[in-house]
């Protein structure tokens, strides 16, 4: 391997640089700072350039030299064919990106300015939506046989029955840990059967449909977005305008409706599944019997905070399932959008689970709770 070699000869019509060697990425110096001063020196000289005895040449050896030309042919240059379509390839390689302008002293009002318009592009949408499904909903109440029971059925079981399964770990788990933590605190205080307060109200009533609705959103909202989105990239939506099919009927209102009722008895299954978890602990920890605890349950939690809970449950499904089919609705044909989508959506509809979750707790701060 030769290094690359740059001289200077002086020729009749002045001076010549000439280049020997490999000009390439393992040849050349780790520093190329020396080596470009001399080759925008050459050039601002007007020296004539002689490649007639280069070795290799890459691309980091061509883009040197091209800078050095000014990204522009030098009058006077000799090399070989293929060291030219080497060059030329580096020059057909648009400039680099111009530096970011200046910060602006406005730039927050103006982020601001632009999240304000999404939002209320994204509320519009949202509102336009649910209109759009209620008018479908009457149309279907005068027109019963045309239900979209299949597809109903099929939403209910993929995002119901088969998520029965990781709601019920992840319910059981939460009670274990809530169980053992406030079983820690109340051993110091001798308030052992309190704990029956603390579970059940805090999984009925707030953990039990949070967590419910913030893994649906995860698992089923983002599989909704996915699947309209995957339908307008394809343009199967399209397909169905042509064939005169309500896209409304047949694919957003059949999954709002199975996941609005899915999520009541997914919250009831967790919220079970949650106290069966604290019970266990309760056992171990303090000596609970079951007995003992299935005793106090009902009387230490009011049975408006189930109803409560189960509110919750349906609201949250509601605002999820309409979330992930508006951020579907509106995927651009390319998979970028599709993902970009998606994650949007499943952002969203957690945040707004949560945001509606502490407008419950306000509404609902002198039901259910004691005195």
């Amino acid at each position: 391997m030769n290094a690359g070699g740059l001289e200077t000869v002086q020729g009749d019509a002045g001076p010549i640089a000439r280049i020997s060697g490999d000009w390439t990425l393992a040849s050349l110096p780790r520093s190329l700072a020396e080596l470009e001063d001399r080759l925008a020196a050459l050039a601002a000289a007007g020296a004539d350039w002689d490649l007639t005895t280069l070795g290799r040449l890459d691309s980091l050896g061509a883009l040197l030299l091209w800078r050095a030309w000014g990204r522009q042919w030098p009058p006077g240059v000799a090399l070989a064919a293929d060291h030219r379509r080497a060059l030329e390839r580096v020059a057909a390689l648009p400039p680099a990106a111009a530096a970011l302008p200046p910060a602006c002293p406005f730039e927050a009002v103006e982020a601001l300015g632009v999240f304000v318009l999404k939002f209320s592009h994204n509320l519009l949408g949202l509102v336009a939506l649910l209109g759009q499904l209620v008018l479908d909903l009457a149309y279907l109440l005068r027109h019963p046989r045309e239900l979209p029971w299949v597809e109903y059925s099929a939403t209910l079981y993929k995002s119901g029955a088969k998520a029965l399964p990781v709601t019920a770990l992840v319910g059981f788990l939460i009670g274990v840990v809530m169980s053992y933590l406030s079983a820690l605190q109340l051993k110091m205080f001798g308030a052992d059967i309190f704990i029956v307060n603390i579970l059940g109200i805090s999984i009925i009533r707030e953990l039990g449909p949070v967590l419910v609705a913030v893994l649906v959103a995860g698992r089923s909202g983002s599989a909704m977005t996915a699947q309209i989105g995957v339908m307008r990239v394809t343009e199967e939506i399209d397909a169905l305008a042509t064939m005169g099919i309500s896209r409304t009927q047949r694919l957003v209102l059949p999954k709002i409706a199975a996941l609005t009722t899915a999520l009541p008895l997914l919250v009831l299954w967790t919220s079970a599944a949650g106290i069966l978890g604290g019970m266990v602990s309760a056992n171990l920890q303090l000596g609970l019997s079951y007995g003992f605890f299935l005793d106090q349950l009902p009387k230490a939690v009011p049975l408006a905070n189930l109803w409560i809970g189960l509110a919750k449950g349906w609201v949250f499904g509601l605002l999820i399932s309409l979330v992930a089919c508006h951020f579907g609705l509106h995927v651009k044909p390319n998979t970028e959008s599709l993902s970009a989508r998606t994650t949007a959506a499943v952002v969203t509809a957690i945040t707004i689970v949560i945001l509606v979750d502490a407008l419950f707790a306000i509404a609902t701060r002198e039901i259910g709770l004691p005195k």
